[in-house]
């Protein structure tokens, strides 16, 4: 099991790209969250298997189809053990 934070760069605010995150970390098995920042970046914690969220993090550079990812920044955390992947506000 791993843990990533993630920032999303580009335009990915007003896109539904929290909402396609979301759908796709649920669809992968993944847990952990995604939220909007201040700055119009999107952060993301997720945690899973390796591979897992290795292709969850590949798919975060295609994002929602209106959205244009310039930057995906992961580094590696902690485990918090999270018990589903949602949407934060």
């Amino acid at each position: 099991m791993i843990h990533l934070n993630i920032i999303v760069r580009g335009t990915v605010q007003g896109v539904y790209f929290r909402k396609c995150t979301n759908e796709k970390a649920n669809e992968l098995g993944l847990k952990g969250y995604v939220m909007n920042r201040i700055d119009g970046t999107v952060y993301v914690e997720v945690e899973g298997e390796e591979e897992v969220v290795n292709q969850f993090k590949e798919w975060l550079h295609e994002g929602s189809p209106k959205s244009t990812v310039f930057a995906v920044e992961p580094r590696e955390g902690k485990v918090q053990g999270f018990d589903q992947f949602e949407i934060r506000r």
